[in-house]
């Protein structure tokens, strides 16, 4: 397909595609949905849409077509893998990515989406990332809202962003919680509101003290495509956050998403929890030394 088509969004669970069909047509934009069965939630009857089961990859490749889709967004979350059974690849598609059905079922989740945009790039349309039409909830460095994390606020940041930087490159998850200096929590497939929950628990069991808080940092995988699957936060991120008892969330500026920033902002601000971009490559002064409270 050429230029001048229309702009697809490939919608998954959370309120991430929501944002960024309506940036889209801030933009005069006229996108369609494609509605993820069993992840898609929202009514999305303002919206040309339709659904698709996961793994239908000639059914997403009909309506692509019968859409005349140039570009395609990948926004939201996937709850699970397809079965072998549900996975319904083209001759053509088979032809050029072979290892299709091994990727899908059991490749880590870079891999996976790696495999995604290769088989919409075979389908006849360009990956594009959320950021680029919703750029405004790209994660800034520095505080966001009226709290700002402390010295002992700063190592427990750097430890965990040490760790999920670790975690990345195995292609597990993107979240770390560091309490004290000492790693907590790691994400894995069950996602960091899952996460957050395990440290409450542990706080109520005594496993974690109670007078120490921690934060919880999130990062992109060093290997990972920013076209999908950016770290994203918003208010639920701090609600969660607040029960866990944690001091703030760090997440990597340039490279996270941030939904309903006023809400949550006022949220956090409530709650005397910070919220922060922060920038790896400044090494142990993630956020600017003038900028710590």
């Amino acid at each position: 397909m050429t230029g001048g088509g229309r702009l697809a969004i490939v919608a998954g669970s959370g309120q991430l595609p929501l944002y960024v069909a309506a940036a889209a047509r801030e933009m005069g934009e006229n996108p369609f949905i494609v509605r993820l069965r069993d992840d898609s939630r929202f009514d999305w009857s303002d919206f040309d849409n339709a659904v698709i089961s996961v793994g239908d990859v000639a059914g997403l490749g009909r309506l692509l077509r019968e859409n005349k889709v140039d570009r395609v967004v990948l926004s939201g979350g996937v709850a699970r893998r397809p079965e072998w059974r549900e996975i319904r690849p083209t001759v053509g598609i088979l032809l050029k990515l072979p290892s299709i059905v091994k990727t899908l079922l059991s490749g880590g989740d870079d891999a996976v989406l790696q495999m995604v945009i290769k088989i919409i790039s075979t389908l006849g349309a360009k990956v594009i990332g959320a950021h680029e039409i919703a750029p405004g909830l790209l994660a800034t460095t520095g505080p966001f809202g009226g709290q700002k994390p402390a010295e002992e606020d700063m190592k427990d940041i750097r430890k965990a962003a040490e760790a999920a930087l670790a975690l990345g490159k195995l292609d597990v998850g993107q979240g770390a919680v560091s309490v004290g200096g000492r790693i907590v929590a790691l994400e894995g497939v069950e996602g960091t509101d899952a996460m957050l929950a395990r440290v409450t628990a542990l706080r109520a069991e005594g496993r974690i003290s109670p007078r120490r808080k921690g934060v919880l940092v999130k990062l992109c995988k060093p290997q990972q495509d920013v076209r999908a699957d950016l770290p994203t936060i918003g208010i639920e991120t701090v609600e969660n956050a607040k029960r866990a008892g944690l001091a703030g969330i760090a997440v990597e500026a340039g490279r996270a998403l941030v939904l309903d920033r006023d809400a949550m902002l006022k949220a956090a601000d409530e709650a005397g929890i910070f919220v922060c971009g922060i920038d790896t490559s400044l090494g142990g002064d993630m956020v600017g030394g003038d900028m710590i409270g």
